[in-house]
């Protein structure tokens, strides 16, 4: 298939930019043909062919694997698994101009001459992108190396204005490292097995633009196809794992873990939906007990780490079936993308090998040269990592499916752990937390940290239930108040508010008894029966004596004086 790609330039949005760009590819033999785009009218029209290499017929029918081999046949194999993720690092401006690196802004506003390849422009590095990608570095305990270079892969495709791609390839900015992973244990709820999986390198490069499809949701079978170069230039971090994942867990509990020390660093948000995490994941089948790889296969568009898993799942399945149909030489080196409705993976393109991006150095910008000072400074400034979070909840007593709800997000760690330093206990605090405060912040848009209760405020809460102010129960009456910011910071503030709602709890024996003996003498019939047998009654009574006292009784003190009043010989 081929395409002609049309750009059409505005006045100058704003100043410093070329202006409001506009590019439009249009597909020979569409419902949108050149002739119908040249009467839109543009004051200047750049008309280029542009091959395009797509796989229509793969497209349009998705393989016919069912994604669940026979398990006598998925025993005999086994997938060798790599992930390329790409994570856009949140600097202010791109990689190599001053154009504003953000989401959501209007079509090729944050555009100028140098992210669009002009003749005679030249790159700048952003130190910043360097700073980040080191921090990422050490966190996944790689060896950053203190020169790099960058390099330049050629390739051409409608979203790449250059022509080619600024990236690093021989000598890149780390190497080696590793990262530890919890991978869920599908039969037991709450617990997994701790994997450390290798890194094999992260280098820094520049992302590409984006396309979008019009009348269809990719390339083939669409009219027309616009490109959107904001994201052209925006700062990458590429980080290639060893094949070390054998499932489609492992790789989603690896992508999650990654995304869990990016958001900890604070060096990218990690938003697949946006774009600003991106795993590319390369997968093999090979007879198990085979030292040599089969034949790699690429799979891309899947924004979830649930959609990675099942991807896996699918093509992996695939290559087991026609391995065993005798169908191997039908596994070819390919980018296949996955199809969430149909729950599927088809075919994109075949891949491109390294000579076919003929690599070389870029001679428009210096090597990346660092001091171990730096070097230094970044390890010395580095934030609490999740895994040291886990060992150092875990380390409270706290079971491991506690530890991996409060360690999965850096806001519910910083919220809890007010919560402790509150001097709230570690397992009251935590199922306070991960209940009724989550399900609560769940309902706001800024999640944990637009919560108006203060970890102070809970911190109290909790405090007067264990020293028997009130029950868990009233608890959860209070609770949607201090939700809404009523308790304050604490420091005595929802003891006042628990006051002055009459919630305080009776431990008081003597005003227990005097309860428990008005719902005796009201409900003759019942203790009769209970006297002669009957003991289910209890929870008939319990339940009066709570309804009694607005449930605020003592639910220890209580049990026991009616007990005594039960068991006692009539009168």
């Amino acid at each position: 298939m081929r395409a002609i790609l049309q750009l059409r330039c505005c006045p100058a949005a704003q100043p410093g930019l070329v202006g409001r760009l506009f590019t439009r590819l249009v597909h020979p033999g569409s419902s949108a043909s050149l002739s119908r785009a040249q009467r839109a009218g543009g004051r200047a029209q750049l008309v280029a062919a542009a091959g395009v290499a797509t796989d229509a017929a793969a497209a349009a029918a998705a393989s016919s694997s069912s994604g669940t081999p026979p398990a006598a046949a998925a025993d005999k194999y086994e997938a060798v698994i790599g992930i390329e993720t790409h994570v856009q690092l949140n600097t202010r401006t791109k990689a190599f101009c001053s154009c504003p690196s953000e989401f959501g802004a209007e079509p090729n506003t944050n555009v100028c001459p140098v992210c669009l390849g002009h003749p005679g422009t030249l790159p700048v590095l952003n130190g910043d992108m360097v700073r980040k990608a080191v921090l990422a570095g050490l966190a996944l305990n790689a060896r950053v190396a203190l020169r790099s270079k960058f390099d330049r892969k050629q390739y051409f495709y409608p979203d790449l204005p250059k022509g080619y791609q600024i990236s690093q390839y021989d000598v890149p900015l780390c190497e080696g490292g590793w990262v530890e992973v919890v991978v869920p244990d599908t039969a037991t709820s709450g617990t997994g097995e701790v994997r450390r999986l290798g890194i094999t390198r992260a280098h820094i490069e520049e992302d590409a633009g984006k396309l979008v499809h019009a009348g269809a949701a990719s390339l083939s079978g669409s009219d027309y196809s616009l490109v959107d170069y904001n994201r052209a230039g925006v700062p990458l971090l590429e980080i290639v794992s060893e094949p070390d994942m054998r499932t489609g867990a492992e790789a989603a509990a690896y992508g999650a873990e990654l995304r869990r020390i990016m958001r900890f660093l604070d060096v990218s948000d990690g938003n697949m939906a946006e774009g600003s995490m991106r795993c590319d994941v390369n997968i093999s089948v090979r007879p198990r007990g085979q030292a040599a790889f089969g034949t790699k296969v690429e799979i891309k568009n899947m924004n979830s780490f649930s959609a990675m898993q099942r991807a896996i799942e699918f093509e992996i399945a695939r290559q087991v079936e026609l391995l065993e149909g005798g169908r191997g030489g039908e596994i070819v080196q390919e980018t296949r993308l996955w199809d969430e409705g149909r729950q599927c993976t088809y075919s994109m393109r075949k891949k491109e090998g390294l000579a076919d991006y003929r690599y070389f150095p870029e001679p428009d910008l210096p090597p990346v040269v660092l001091t171990q000072e730096q070097v230094d400074g970044l390890q010395a400034s580095m934030p609490e990592l999740p895994a040291a979070v886990r060992a150092r909840y875990a380390a409270l007593g706290l079971s491991q499916y506690d530890v991996l709800v409060l360690a999965d997000e850096l806001a519910v760690c910083r919220y809890f752990d007010a919560v402790l330093a509150a001097g709230a206990p570690p397992k009251p605090a935590a199922n306070w937390v991960m209940g009724d405060v989550m399900a609560a912040a769940k309902e706001l848009p800024g999640g944990f940290e637009a919560l108006p209760m203060a970890p102070g405020a809970l911190a109290e809460m909790i405090a007067l239930i264990e020293d028997g102010t009130i029950s868990g129960k009233i608890g959860k009456q209070v609770l949607p108040a201090l939700l809404a910011g009523e308790g304050g910071a604490g420091g005595g503030s929802v003891r006042a508010l628990v006051e002055s709602k009459g919630l305080i709890q009776i431990s008081d024996p003597a005003a227990l008894a005097a309860v428990v003996d008005a719902v005796l003498a009201a409900n003759p019939t019942q203790l009769q029966q209970y006297r002669e047998g009957k003991t289910k009654l209890q929870g008939f009574f319990v339940g009066a004596v709570m309804k009694e006292s607005k449930g605020r009784a003592n639910p220890a003190e209580l049990n026991r004086i009616l007990m005594e009043r039960l068991n006692a010989p009539p009168s």
